[in-house]
């Protein structure tokens, strides 16, 4: 990146000019000093270092990415762009990326353009290579973490040593879920996006992270950051799991395993919110290891018939409440006889008795099972476990 910005400031003071280099996706790599004509659409590449969509579908429909050579580009009032004189950057016949000038008060002269051409090869030069150096470290440390997630103790050596996370710190996993349906593409872009967002607002945090087919990891130094951070910089709607911090970078893997169920449970069980820690969880920690089908029998009548919702959700609550009367008619509002009454129907109903502590279990447990396999939907937020 040195050499890249130290052409870029060298050719910029030869020409007296400002200009902006970005990458063959238009993602901004360098820029001078800016002075003279500016726009908003320059204003914001550099603060946001990539342009907007309709810019770049103006700018590709004016040929720059097909030109062999320099360009002249028209202005666009509609999208605050100047007129601007943009250089493809080649090499070896690959578009690299972007050399632009604004090409305004005043226009730039033919022989400015040919002195910025005569830039050209060591500029591609050095785009090409750090292409190359940014690559090969992406590769190695998607790699890595990779490796990392499956428990394989080498792989936080290779990351520790090539100063991607600090030696002797201690690690959490966080795990984001998409709301959304079935996993494509585009949703594991915005996945993609969303996590290099996370990165440089935590740069300080030393953040490693990895999209897999239905979710995303991030691995922060330290005890876990806020999970506000990730669901700001996701494109999409999340639910997000934090796995316990572990001591050493080593240990990531279980920490991931926590988060990731952690994520699976928030995404299931919709009354949790949008974040869960797997230390919070409670009961189901323990009741995604086991099978849907075995509830309580007498239970399987009532959650297929929307009717006796009401009266699944009293028990729920009375079961959560330890089953105090007192504190679950506070809780549901409801008069001590109409409470007594819900109850008597869910014993002659189930064929069970509330006064057989094993049959309570049976009945709390399948009540928080069905909740997980989407059988048992309440209506109201109660959340206890």
């Amino acid at each position: 990146m040195a050499d890249l910005q130290r052409i870029v400031d060298e050719l910029a003071a030869r020409l007296g000019r400002p200009l902006l280099l970005e990458d063959r996706v238009q993602r901004v790599v360098a820029y001078s000093e800016q002075h003279g004509a500016m726009d908003d659409i320059r204003r914001d590449s550099i603060l946001r270092r990539q342009t907007t969509p309709e810019v770049r579908q103006w700018i590709r429909a004016a040929g720059v990415h097909d030109s062999p050579g320099p360009l002249r580009t028209p202005g666009a009032p509609h999208l605050g762009l100047l007129p601007r004189v943009c250089l493809p950057v080649r090499h070896a016949d690959g578009l690299l990326g972007f050399l632009w000038f604004i090409d305004a008060e005043p226009a730039m002269s033919d022989q400015e353009i040919a002195e910025a051409s005569a830039a050209m090869p060591a500029l591609a030069l050095a785009l090409f290579h750090e292409s190359l150096a940014v690559g090969l470290a992406s590769h190695r440390e998607l790699e890595a973490v990779n490796g990392l997630l499956l428990g394989e103790r080498d792989a936080a050596r290779q990351l520790i040593e090539a100063g991607a996370y600090p030696q002797a710190q201690p690690v959490t996993v966080q795990v984001a879920r998409p709301r959304t349906a079935q996993p494509d593409d585009a949703l594991r872009l915005a996945l993609e996006q969303g996590l290099l967002a996370v990165r440089r607002r935590l740069s300080g945090h030393h953040p490693l992270h990895l999209v897999r087919y239905d979710h995303a990891v991030l691995l922060t130094a330290g005890p876990p950051v806020s999970a506000d951070e990730v669901h700001a910089a996701m494109p999409v709607p999340v639910v997000v799991g934090i796995g316990r911090t572990r001591p050493e970078l080593a240990q990531a893997a279980d920490s991931y395993r926590e988060a990731r169920h952690a994520a699976e449970v928030t995404a299931r069980v919709p009354g949790l919110g949008r974040t869960s820690e797997w230390a919070r969880l409670g009961v189901y920690r323990m009741l995604t290891q086991l099978p849907e089908q075995e509830l309580h029998p007498g239970l399987e009548g009532l959650l297929d018939d929307a009717q006796y919702l009401p009266l699944l959700e009293t028990l729920e609550t009375y079961l959560d409440l330890a089953g105090s009367a007192v504190a679950t008619s506070r809780a549901l509002r409801l008069h001590r006889t109409s409470l007594y009454y819900r109850l008597q129907r869910v014993e002659e109903l189930a064929r069970t008795d509330l006064k057989d502590g094993g049959e309570r279990l049976a009945l709390h447990l399948s009540l928080k099972l069905a909740r997980l396999s989407g059988r048992y939907l309440p209506r109201d937020s109660h959340t206890s476990s």
